[in-house]
């Protein structure tokens, strides 16, 4: 189920908001939700229902899709900002490193989406701070790599290469194999970015 073709914060809402209303009242035959930044994606087994139905369940919750959803969590995730690409990503912006911190930790940001790698987070967006990606990926960069690129945050659980722009770190982990669930955070939480003291 598609509510967009570019990001925006209504299609988003109604990803994250429809994946929750799917995991609260599941549809039977469905084995799988995934929700992404401005869809979900059902993964059902075909002995269990027809495409027909899940056509049809989808349609009644869609009619209560409005106003719906989990209230979100709110998490507060510090960060030295010590990253290798700080500067020049204030610089790209035309502010300071310090306006950069300020501008970015000054209001809360929703989780858009979760995944990519374990406990990967995409936070946004960030009105007016809009920068493309590295045209250089980065071989690796450690778990707890704080990055940013096109307009949002996001935060490694894991090592891995990545395209963004590395402005800092956090020891917060959201990933825990060990774990039940595994990750802490999900769509549609609230994080505040802090500098770490």
């Amino acid at each position: 189920m598609r509510f967009g073709t570019t990001l925006t914060d209504v299609a988003n809402r109604a990803a994250i908001v429809l994946a929750a209303m799917l995991d609260n009242a599941p549809i039977p035959g469905v084995v799988e939700i995934m929700p992404n930044l401005v869809s979900v994606l059902l993964r059902y087994d075909p002995l269990l229902a027809s495409p027909s139905v899940i056509q049809g369940e989808l349609r009644l919750r869609l009619f209560g899709l409005a106003g719906a959803g989990r209230e979100p969590r709110r998490w507060t995730i510090p960060v030295v900002f010590d990253g290798p690409d700080l500067a020049e990503t204030a610089e790209a912006l035309c502010m300071s490193t310090e306006a950069f911190i300020t501008a970015h930790n000054a209001a809360p940001l929703r989780v858009l989406a979760t995944g990519f790698a374990p406990g990967f987070v995409y936070c946004g967006l960030h009105n007016g701070l809009i920068l493309p990606r590295r045209t250089v990926v980065r071989p690796s960069v450690p778990a707890g790599s704080v990055l940013f690129a096109a307009g949002q945050t996001a935060i490694t659980a894991t090592e891995m290469p990545t395209g963004w722009h590395v402005i800092g770190r956090t020891a917060f982990s959201n990933f825990d194999p060990a774990g039940h669930p595994p990750t802490l955070i999900g769509s549609g939480d609230l994080i505040a970015f802090e500098i770490a003291r």
